[in-house]
């Protein structure tokens, strides 16, 4: 999650996208200021949820005096028709955020129960290994979908190109598998002495290029990404990855399926990096109620 003064700037965003220069024109209109209401935000469908801080967060940004209660915590699941949140105060304001609430809740709840749901996948199998996600999140909410994901259970990939250093394909093309090794040692060692790095990452996508960094540059680099190995491929990784260099751990990536994710983890990788989880959770449905009475604000 971003820090307060970050969270608050991309959330004053995403609710001017819906307010514009006018505001919001029918409750403006139609409901005086002294109204005030009890709303809860209800679930249309089963999930686990994220995004707690944001609810308190956009309720301080439109209007400081609305009341907000949750009743679950980030993290936990909920069933369809249960309520998540209570928020009480200002008519207008719980209006002029329900649709920028609900759009973002929704987003961040369905990556954490796609990411859950992989995650038990792999839990269930037997296997200890941890699902990571990537770079592939939706632009502007990269922090939040990648918060998300740890509610779900997954585990946090590097948070852009500024924090690990993370050699794929592109980078290392043209170089056999050796001189691939001898590069990355000096790369690596280079990065090293100007950034404080979170790690050190290689991808390969043969047992040639693993042997040579296990063997040559395996006490710069921290992990590799074996990328779209077959399950037989995967095994003899984990196998020689044991037998050369047990420190550095191993990461399965490339077309990861609710299918096939159990038997990926199985094979003894310590990390498998799932795209999906975010680019392609589908939103959980989500809803505003308001309490029948609506009343007026008592004069002081």
């Amino acid at each position: 999650m971003p820090p307060g003064p970050a969270l608050k700037k991309l959330l004053q965003i995403f609710l001017q996208e819906d307010l514009g220069a006018a505001g919001d024109v029918t409750s403006n209109a139609m409901i005086g200021a002294e109204r005030v209401a009890t709303a809860y935000v209800v679930a249309r469908s089963a999930g686990v949820l994220a995004g707690a801080p944001i609810v308190k967060a956009l309720a301080n940004i439109v209007s400081p005096s609305l009341k907000v209660r949750g009743f679950i915590r980030d993290g936990d699941q909920f069933r369809k028709g249960q309520k998540l949140f209570q928020m009480q105060g200002s008519l207008r304001g719980i209006l002029l955020l329900e649709r920028t609430l609900l759009n973002i809740l929704g987003r961040l709840c369905g990556v954490a129960t796609l990411t859950n749901t992989f995650a038990t996948r792999v839990r269930t199998s037997g296997a200890k290994t941890k699902v990571r996600d990537t770079r592939k999140t939706t632009p502007g909410l990269r922090a939040l979908e990648k918060y998300a994901v740890c509610c779900g259970g997954g585990v946090s990939h590097r948070a852009g190109l500024f924090d690990a250093f993370l050699a794929k394909d592109n980078h290392v093309a043209g170089f056999n598998p050796r001189d691939m090794a001898m590069q990355i040692q000096i790369a690596a060692r280079a990065a090293r002495r100007k950034h404080a790095l979170q790690f050190v990452m290689v991808e390969v996508d043969n047992l040639r290029q693993l042997a040579a960094l296990l063997r040559f540059s395996s006490a710069d680099v921290d992990a590799i990404l074996l990328d779209n190995m077959s399950l037989p491929l995967l095994r003899q990784a984990v196998a020689l990855r044991d037998q050369m260099a047990p420190r550095v751990q191993l990461e399965a990536s490339g077309g990861v399926t609710l299918r096939t994710v159990a038997a990926i983890a199985q094979t003894g990788v310590d990390f498998v990096s799932v795209g999906a989880i975010t680019h392609s959770a589908p939103q959980i449905d989500l809803a505003l109620d308001m309490q029948s009475k609506i009343s007026k604000r008592a004069r002081r």
